[in-house]
């Protein structure tokens, strides 16, 4: 691969693994195995590894994946008030190989001057929770948020019968925090769809989902009712003294806390094999979902000495058990076309009980993936569902093939619209080039802007559906010419329905900028981006003018993304959709702010890395309320590199070669005045909620 291909595609792979990230953390609806999402990850650590000079701070490799909403949200819309992690919640690196398992030990072995154990636990399918208890009463509740910063859910955690308000025993210190994960057993999960399903609500796609949904949800009660319960794992070093892991562990339990006793100490890797085939098998028997399992070095003083990468213990592996498998033959297959006009073939297949629930429907994602299993019409083909997500088409039978059987046939024009079809360069995808006369495009594009994390307007595809066939709306600004009695001469429509539309709509109004280009619907740009941009930029005007180097300018901005945002503005179309929205009275410009608090860091380019006592985000809202720049990396320009603990090492040293000054966050904030005051001694615990 030459180096334009190679940065190419480390962009495309940031972009699908921050897209499937927020889809997994925060939306709770996962459109990727976990198996798939991994590999992708693997290929961009590769690339970067061959690369270096492509590999970002900020990249997938390096960040934990963050389960807080969109970043600059109201706090009325966040929901949740957010504290920083006494000590980062990292991720666990994962293999699906007992090679890699034995490459962990021999990497922990060379590097360790003494013997050790393992401490081998199932890996529970939940969502991350850490628990402060002070004074033998529980204190505080977070998500893992970012890793750094997490959304504060004490009063739900409270409903969740497992987990203690008040700790039994003694010897637990006065204060401490312990780690693990809120599960939504099987049973429950099934109530709660049926529950769902009664009341023509989006099903859950797994107990993983339910279970993440169901601890943000904004009233604790309801929280108390879902059925979670709680199981606890991890006591980061230096808050107890014991010498081992599971010596942590015995203790907590001892004081009343859910810590799981389906855990094993291992002397070699033949046990630690013997652990991971008992528990394949053992936990289907088990009432909540497991994937894997965690091998974890048991001696504390060998976690410490072995440290952290950027994302990731050093002392811990996570092996994920292989999905589960089964073959069935293929009836059909249907070429679905997308909001962006990707063509996606799927798979109608005779149903087949997997992971408790019937498939009969699977992705092929593209051309290029039926040619390389080679599927043929009617051939049996091996499905997994990885994680219980997404049904994935994993091979074919070979034995089960009909004679003379002919390959399908991928369409050569628009399965809706007719239009033929274009697959432009560095795609592995089919695209319909029809976007202003597609029905499927233009549906799919006014269901994402009406859609929560855009719009958040009150329709569905069934509302849109409707209007689009009655030639009603056609683009995003007809929703606004939108009256309710108009909406009430409509089959289905009753007065609060068409009320709770309108005044939805004209909510709308108010959402802010980076939303509204969010909403837009750019090719490539999700929330994240469209919210980099807009702060960039300001306001739609600068960003329709922008130069591809002024894109490229951005963080987190690519030449993939920035290619797709100049062909957008170029478009005529979109020019006038955009004059139109304005008209409406939509938000395109970000809201006005008092000037800077002061002018200490006023024309002073600044570099941050590391974790410090406030989020990243508020720490570089700090210096631009200051006068100062952000700037994702180091060159002669740079005034300071600004470094919170654990900071990255090659911007250090870059740093040092260049001669840049590097403050900590005390001389940081010494440089702002006294204005910006002190922050409290005593730990995070102390701090005023940070709403973003």
């Amino acid at each position: 691969m030459d180096y334009t291909n190679a940065k190419q595609r480390i962009e495309q792979l940031k972009a699908v693994l921050w897209e499937n990230s927020r889809k997994y953390y925060v939306d709770n609806a996962p459109t990727m195995s976990d198996f798939e999402y991994d590999q992708l990850m693997h290929e961009l650590e590769r690339l970067e590894a061959a690369y270096p000079e492509y590999a970002t701070a900020d990249s997938p490799t390096r960040r934990v994946g963050s389960d807080l909403e969109t970043p600059g949200m109201a706090p009325s819309e966040a929901g949740f008030a957010k504290y920083p992690h006494k000590y980062p919640m990292l991720s666990l690196g994962n293999t699906y190989s007992v090679k890699e398992v034995e490459e962990f030990a021999e990497r922990a072995s060379k590097s360790l001057d003494r013997s050790f154990s393992y401490c081998c636990e199932l890996k529970f399918d939940g969502t991350a929770i850490c628990l402060t208890y002070r004074h033998g009463k529980l204190f505080r509740a977070l998500t893992r948020g970012d890793g750094v910063v997490g959304d504060d859910v004490t009063e739900n955690a409270r409903r969740i019968a497992s987990i203690p308000h008040v700790l039994k025993g003694s010897g637990y210190p006065d204060e401490f925090e312990i780690r693990g994960e809120v599960l939504m057993p099987y049973e429950s999960f099934e109530r709660l769809n049926h529950e769902r399903e009664l009341n023509e609500d989006p099903l859950f796609a797994n107990p993983r989902n339910a279970a993440s949904g169901s601890l943000k949800l904004q009233d604790p009660e309801e929280v108390g009712r879902r059925g979670l319960f709680c199981t606890l794992y991890h006591i980061p070093v230096g808050q107890v003294d014991y010498p081992t892991h599971d010596q942590a562990l015995s203790a907590a339990a001892s004081w009343g806390l859910p810590v799981s006793d389906k855990r094993q100490i291992c002397h070699s890797i033949q046990e630690i094999e013997a652990f991971i085939d008992h528990w394949d098998k053992a936990r289907k028997d088990l009432p909540y979902a497991t994937d894997g399992i965690v091998i974890k070095i048991n001696e504390l003083a060998c976690q410490d000495t072995l440290g952290y990468t950027a994302k990731s213990p050093r002392w811990a592996v996570a092996y994920k058990f292989k999905a589960e498998q089964a073959c069935t033959p293929i009836l059909s297959i249907d070429y679905q076309v997308g909001r962006t006009g990707a063509v996606t073939p799927v798979a109608n297949m005779e149903p087949v009980l997997l992971s408790g629930t019937m498939v009969k429907r699977a992705t092929l994602v593209n051309e290029d993936q039926i040619r390389s299993l080679d599927i043929h019409e009617g051939d049996w083909v091996y499905v997994e569902k990885g994680g219980e997500i997404i049904p994935k088409i994993t091979g074919v039978d070979m034995s089960r093939r009909v004679p003379g059987a002919s390959r399908p046939a991928f369409p050569s024009v628009c399965p809706d619209c007719g239009t033929p079809l274009v697959k432009p360069e560095g795609e592995a995808r089919w695209f319909c080039p029809n976007t202003q006369g597609c029905p499927t495009q233009i549906k799919g594009r006014l269901i994402h802007f009406l859609s929560r994390k855009a719009m958040n307007v009150l329709a569905g595809e069934a509302t849109v559906e409707q209007l689009y066939n009655l030639n009603l709306v056609h683009t995003p600004a007809d929703f606004y010419s939108l009256r309710e009695s108009q909406l009430l001469m409509l089959e289905g429509w009753k007065e609060k329905s068409a009320r709770r539309f309108v005044d939805s709509v004209r909510e709308s109004r108010k959402v802010p900028f980076e939303r509204v280009l969010f909403a837009l619907g750019i090719r490539y740009v999700g929330e994240t981006t469209a919210r980099d941009i807009a702060r960039h930029f300001g306001n739609i005007e600068a960003v329709a003018q922008a130069s591809r180097e002024e894109l490229l300018a951005v963080p987190e901005v690519g030449e993939v993304i920035a290619d797709s945002v100049l062909a957008y503005f170029r478009s005529p179309s979109a020019q006038t959709e955009i004059q139109r929205l304005k008209a409406a009275g939509l938000q395109f410009s970000l809201a006005s702010q008092a000037g800077p608090v002061s002018a200490a860091l006023s024309g002073k380019s600044i570099v941050i890395s590391g974790n410090f006592s406030v989020s990243r985000e508020e720490m570089k809202a700090l210096i631009e309320a200051h006068g100062g720049k952000n700037s994702s990396s180091l060159s002669g320009k740079t005034d300071y590199l600004l470094a919170g603990s654990k900071p990255g090492p090659e911007k250090m040293k870059k740093a040092a070669q260049l001669g840049i000054p590097v403050l900590d966050e005390d001389a940081f904030r010494k440089l702002l005045g006294p204005s910006e005051g002190e922050i409290p001694s005593d730990g995070p615990e102390s701090l005023e909620p940070t709403l973003f």
